[in-house]
């Protein structure tokens, strides 16, 4: 771990945008033991200290991908390679895959699904410091039914009992939060439409109360209308991807959104960092109406996450940037945007009080780039700098990834 003071020509000091110039932060023992103007900061560390000083830079809270698939390779056919791999293989792709994530400024993230454990072990092997890598939040296995969404990954489940056993496997296991496939899924080949129910609602609230029981919180798969109710009427605590789809359209429900926004349910659209390449498959027409639905959520009220679903197709690891675009694209500030990829995510995934912001006490999950990132996302693209826990990153090997899922 880094005993140091980073300092920039300005520094994030907290929501809204406000600004520091000429900020410092001093990191010790993987926290940040002093935040402020760097004259202040510097007159409060010994001389011998060493000092890392970035002129025309900015300084601030590493970045937050709330959905990500470290199990998966951003390939043509993620699930045949998962499945074709041993897990000695398997894992030692997922490491290079977070490292690659942490070269490029993103401190945390929530994995929503791997296979046998492996990204609680990789987060307890990062965290010890044996590897790089951000700090994961790990939901493990997925709970799904026989043959239903992501069933490959280990987690089929069918009754109330196999549920509630899932559930507390899960939790022995350490992870940091429940998983559940609320409906179908378009990666699974076969499996139930995207639109279709998995689980009843009574099964949904087995769910959620299990995971209470464990202190866990819920994140529910749900790109059906059905799906979402139920999630939403069993209390879960985010809905991942939210796109409101039915057998015939889509079904989008006023009252549905109002008691996501009153329940303090955080939405995770999964904006792709290839969100353009689908409009263009899709068509922009149709496109701009699914991105509009976003926009308007979160201007009832919805709380959104920022997460890039990195691992399945053309889902790279490196294109966290390209997915806050999605965000400016539907209207918001790159101050919002950074917001929503720091301070905002922590509050929402429960870690605010030790991450998401350049203070005193918290763990020093930082980043430093080239240029104003408050009036350029584009500059989060050239890091200078990125400390997960006090710890530097180093340039990641690049990743394996087919030529198609590059196509940004």
């Amino acid at each position: 771990m880094m005993h140091t003071v980073v300092s920039a020509e300005r520094m994030v000091a907290g929501p809204g945008g406000r600004v520091i110039l000429n900020g410092a932060v001093h990191v010790r023992q993987g926290l940040i033991v002093a935040a402020g103007p760097r004259a202040e900061v510097d007159a409060q560390v010994e001389p011998a200290v060493p000092r890392l000083h970035f002129p025309g830079g900015t300084l601030l809270p590493g970045l937050i991908d709330a959905h990500v698939h470290l199990a998966f390779d951003a390939g043509s056919d993620p699930v045949g390679t998962l499945r074709t791999a041993s897990d000695a293989d398997l894992y030692a792709a997922m490491a290079t895959r977070a490292e690659r994530l942490l070269a490029t400024g993103v401190t945390t993230v929530r994995d929503l699904g791997d296979r046998g454990g492996l990204a609680v072990r990789l987060r307890d092997e990062i965290a010890s410091g044996r590897l790089p890598g951000p700090r994961i939040l790990s939901a493990g296995t997925p709970l799904t039914p026989p043959g239903g969404h992501c069933w490959f990954l280990g987690g089929e489940v069918e009754g109330e009992a196999a549920i509630r056993d899932a559930v507390r496997r899960n939790a022995a296991n350490g992870v940091d939060l429940i998983k559940v496939m609320a409906t179908g899924g378009g990666l699974t080949k076969g499996g139930p439409p995207v639109w279709q129910a998995q689980f009843t609602p009574r099964e949904l609230n087995i769910v959620v109360e299990e995971a209470r029981r464990a202190g866990l919180p819920v994140a529910a798969h749900a790109h059906g209308t059905e799906g979402i109710a139920a999630a939403v009427a069993a209390g879960v605590d985010s809905i991942e991807h939210c796109t409101w789809m039915a057998k015939d359209g889509f079904d989008v429900r006023e009252d549905l959104v109002a008691a996501i926004a009153g329940q303090g349910i955080s939405v995770c659209p999964t904006a792709s960092p290839d969100w353009r390449g689908f409009a263009e498959r899709f068509g922009w027409e149709r496109a701009e109406e699914m991105f509009g639905r976003i926009r308007w959520m979160a201007e009832n009220g919805v709380r959104l996450l920022p997460g890039t679903d990195a691992g399945v197709t053309r889902a790279v690891f490196d294109g966290f940037v390209s997915s806050l675009e999605f965000f400016e694209h539907i209207g918001m500030t790159p101050t919002e945007i950074i917001d929503l990829a720091t301070a905002g995510a922590a509050e929402a995934l429960g870690i605010a009080h030790d991450t998401g912001r350049l203070t005193p006490g918290h763990r020093a999950d930082l980043l430093v780039v080239d240029g104003d990132p408050l009036t350029d996302l584009n500059a989060l693209r050239k890091p200078r700098l990125t400390l997960s826990e006090g710890r530097p990153s180093t340039p990641a090997p690049a990743l394996p990834a087919p030529p198609e899922a590059r196509d940004r």
